[in-house]
């Protein structure tokens, strides 16, 4: 094995392994919050909303604001740093109640802006397309299986002890985290980088939100009420409720190992049936009467789970330089956070007044909405790898006359 391969190997594992632990305990937070508030602290609908959102809102402020305008240097640091902070954080929503619970939430948000987006930035240094999007495949793969073993694992603990400990026994992948953020890759930056990158211009941009748009909407109620309305409505435990949603990311998962596997040519067909798949799975939610039908409808919304987020960032690397992926990814994964502040809060009003199961079938004409708009953008995606196609081989041909 040679040197190249060798520092791709251990790059990739560095990558792999903080994608794990972060993404594992960040979802144990997000499905956990809602369950402790409700069945602790006793919040309502609306409140439970709130305090998920509260968690987006914190992360959106540090990506969207200060990550994406930090250059490469500074960025490593405060990388490290909100590394250090989540660890600090993470044990600490074991000791909260009704007061602190929403200072501690927005803390951990906040910690958590700087560190997702810039571990996509390393995942996508490779210039080779087909190396590159294998290793942004490998990193959602990575984010897969760590939803599959986080509820997982959860709902083992949940077995023995209460909901507080739960965080308790993840404390350790925040302290992973927080040591292998030393050894995370960040891109070389030349002059050119100075210049202002037209992020919201681009169409591979657009693609990639209203195609996330498109998915993470009806994914950010189902986290936030997914537990409680399997509850109430089907009367399952608290371990019964996340191992439900560990059912989800197994589809998940199988799907993004159909993408390491296969790197997607064309990014519309994939978003095409990623967004049918989410139609259907919503639609036997608000028709579910039982357990079983629910969790048909959970192993389908697995599948564009899987699919949207890789296809989204796969979208960004195919359209924007190397040194313009940092705010690209930056304001990508602000706009998702946003999308966690907004929708958990709306969601909350909305099944407050309506109840859960309807909440969900007002979530299919919204994703109908959203596929309308993201026709009109998607095939640039799928031209930009045709026309850099064309260019190589135009370049060849001309080498090889001279």
């Amino acid at each position: 094995m040679n040197r190249k391969n060798l520092e791709f190997i251990q790059i990739l594992l560095v990558i792999v392994s903080m994608t794990f632990a972060i993404r594992a305990s960040n979802n144990m937070i997000m499905t956990t919050i809602p369950l402790l508030s409700k069945y602790y602290f006793h919040f309502s609908q609306t409140e439970v909303g709130i305090i998920s959102a509260t968690l987006s809102l914190g992360t959106f402020i540090t990506s969207g604001i200060i990550n994406s305008r930090l250059k490469s240097p500074i960025r490593r640091k405060f990388f490290i740093l909100s590394s250090i902070a989540y660890a600090v954080i993470l044990p600490i929503f074991f000791f909260v109640n009704s007061e602190t619970i929403w200072l501690v939430s927005i803390l951990a948000g906040i910690s958590l802006g700087a560190i997702m987006p810039n571990i996509i930035n390393s995942a996508g240094l490779l210039e080779d397309r087909k190396a590159r999007e294998r290793v942004l495949s490998i990193y959602t793969l990575a984010l897969s299986a760590s939803l599959v073993a986080g509820p997982a694992i959860e709902t083992g603990i949940l077995t023995m002890f209460s909901i507080p400990y739960v965080f308790l026994f993840f404390a350790p992948l925040g302290i992973i985290a927080a040591i292998l953020s030393f050894f995370i890759k960040f891109p070389e930056e030349n002059n050119q980088s100075k210049n202002k990158v037209q992020v919201f211009k681009n169409p591979g941009f657009k693609t990639a939100v209203l195609n996330i748009l498109a998915y993470n909407i009806p994914f950010s109620v189902i986290l936030t009420f997914g537990g409680i309305y399997a509850i109430e409505y089907l009367h399952v435990s608290y371990a019964g409720a996340t191992g439900l949603l560990s059912t989800f990311f197994v589809t998940s998962f199988l799907a993004r190992i159909y993408l390491s596997v296969k790197p997607p040519n064309s990014v519309m067909l994939h978003a095409y049936a990623a967004i049918s798949m989410t139609v259907i799975g919503l639609l036997l939610i608000l028709l579910s009467n039982n357990i079983l039908i629910f969790t048909a409808a959970l192993l389908i919304l697995g599948f564009p789970h899987g699919l949207t987020y890789p296809l989204s960032i796969i979208s960004i690397s195919r359209t924007f330089k190397q040194e313009e992926r940092n705010p690209a990814n930056s304001q990508f994964f602000a706009i998702m956070m946003i999308i966690g502040v907004i929708t958990p809060t709306i969601a909350g009003y909305i099944a407050n007044a309506i109840g859960i199961k309807d909440l969900f079938g007002i979530l299919i004409p919204v994703v109908l909405s959203l596929l309308a708009m993201l026709s009109k953008y998607v095939k640039y995606v799928d031209e930009a790898i045709l026309e850099k196609s064309s260019k190589n081989t135009s370049s060849i041909v001309k080498n090889s006359k001279t």
